[in-house]
């Protein structure tokens, strides 16, 4: 499959498209002022050591100092197991004992600064690289627990062959990510050189520059489109920016070489993005409803928990009998449910629910299709054996980032993202009530009631009698007043 990568570069945001046969398969996007500091490494400065509460307040440059407690101080071990492990049984020695006011200490970041608190840091440095975790302090080879029992010694094998020892110029301890269960020798040894080249890079700043700086930036997007998204099948890499194009082009030089021919600087005058139509294909993926070309269409709907994704039939009565058009409906739904999954970017539970299908042989056509389409993922995905007794197909995707909708939207301030809202009439009946309820606590000269435009109306017309006979029975002149920024269900009752 021939796969094109288009970015579009903006100060604010930079958007990258991935374009699998003149089809987006996957967005990313990336705004600078929502970029976090986990993963970045400084050169801090102790400001305070506070033995009572085993932590230290550390400068690293930003607004509040950033805050280090005696769990995250990191210790070489005797037995050269990983700290994470093996402090589990080992009592941890003072932090009074470890540093001390002024000192200069490399820190990396491993939660956000939140509200009023600073950024909580660790001294034990990770690099995080496609399919590797690289721990620079530590010795220890080892294998993410997602990956099965079974396959664990094997990776870590070939994994320890790989990295060598420090005899022969290796040293520091992997830890193989999940993503990197299926990747071949090569693509290890790679990764494994990005990695040291990395951190020789950040040893070096660390003597070089003063106290407080930043000596290591989890990669920005276009580059770890160089390091995650580009593979054999990639044929071009367009950006429309010059600058970020020869940025690029410098980063890829140094650390992903075999990248750097298929980087294309795009001089056209329409907008990048208007090549595929991928603005609109961006619109589409917010909506509920993802129409099929037979005629058919999908309903996505995504809450906390999970995800649900309905197949309906709709217009499309092409096939010669019934059964063969809801078979050809849901071949054609397990594709576009996949490449949904991408697009979106939907990752935890997903629940997708199949028209029903009386012959065996469709139900397996359709799952073997669904499995093929899902195998395309660079996620990992699980799906469970088959249809469930309801006839429902349940399945895993990986959460790697915010979903698309979870970046670009936030619920709407009227429904409050219910995805609906009360009546006019409804609303009228909710007024009325807040009335006699108010006319029994209080004894104002006159109730105002200030609504939406539509409510106002129904009251002036349809539920005007209901209107005058409240005031009738409450003794009190009830008066209206439109206000047109007012959603439907918002309403105020003035005592005058």
């Amino acid at each position: 499959m021939q796969q094109d990568i288009l970015i579009n570069w903006s100060p604010q945001e930079t958007r990258v498209a991935v374009v699998e046969s003149g089809a987006v398969q996957e967005l990313h996007m990336e705004r600078p002022l929502e970029r976090g500091l986990v993963g970045n490494v400084y050169l801090g400065k102790v400001a305070r050591v506070l033995p009572g509460m085993q932590s230290a307040f550390i400068d690293i440059g930003l607004e509040r100092a950033a805050f280090l407690h005696v769990a995250d101080v990191w210790q070489r071990q005797e037995n050269g197991d990983a700290p994470m492990f093996a402090r589990k049984d080992l009592p941890l020695k003072p932090i009074e004992k470890q540093i001390f006011e002024g000192q200069a200490i490399m820190v990396q970041v491993i939660k956000d600064p939140i509200g009023t608190k600073g950024a909580r840091l660790s001294t034990q440095v990770s690099i995080a690289g496609r399919l590797l975790v690289f721990l620079p302090q530590d010795d220890h080879v080892g294998v993410s627990q997602k990956i099965p029992p079974a396959e664990r010694d094997v990776l870590r094998g070939r994994l320890q062959a790989l990295v060598g020892d420090k005899a022969s110029g290796g040293g520091g301890g992997f830890i193989l990510r999940t993503n990197g269960e299926d990747s071949n020798d090569q693509e290890l040894s790679e990764d494994i050189a990005y990695l040291r080249k990395t951190w020789a890079r950040i040893k070096e700043s660390s003597l070089r520059l003063p106290p407080t700086s930043l000596l290591h930036q989890d990669l920005n997007l276009l580059q770890r489109v160089l390091r995650d998204l580009v593979g054999e099948q990639t044929q071009t890499i367009r950006i429309d920016s010059r600058e970020q194009f020869a940025q690029l082009q410098a980063f890829g030089l140094e650390f992903m070489p075999a990248a750097v021919p298929k980087l294309q600087l795009y001089k056209g005058e329409r907008p990048i993005f208007d090549l595929f139509s991928i603005d609109e294909e961006i619109a589409k993926a917010l909506g509920r409803r993802v129409d099929l070309k037979s005629g058919g269409y999908l309903i996505v709907d995504q809450t906390e928990a999970l995800t649900t994704i309905d197949v309906n039939t709709g217009g499309f009565v092409g096939a010669r009998n019934f059964d063969d058009t809801i078979f050809k409906t849901n071949l054609e739904a397990a594709q576009a449910i996949a490449r949904q999954l991408r697009l979106r970017n939907l990752g935890g539970i997903v629940i997708a629910d199949f028209i029903d299908m009386v012959r065996e042989e469709h139900q397996e056509a359709v799952l073997a299709e669904f499995r093929k389409q899902l195998g395309r993922d660079r996620v990992k995905t699980m799906m469970s054996g088959g249809f469930s007794q309801l006839g429902l197909v349940e399945m895993t995707r990986k959460r790697t980032r915010e979903s698309l909708a979870h970046m670009l939207c936030e619920p709407c301030p009227l429904c409050e993202g219910k995805g609906s809202v009360k009546t006019s009439r409804s609303v009228c009946y909710d007024v009325l009530r807040e009335i006699l309820r108010e006319a029994r606590q209080f004894n104002p000269k006159e109730f105002r009631v200030i609504a939406s435009p539509k409510v106002v109306d129904l009251f002036l017309d349809e539920e005007s009698p209901h209107l005058a006979s409240l005031s009738d029975f409450i003794g009190k002149p009830i008066s209206l007043q439109a206000e047109a920024a007012m959603g439907q269900e918002q309403y105020d009752i003035v005592l005058l």
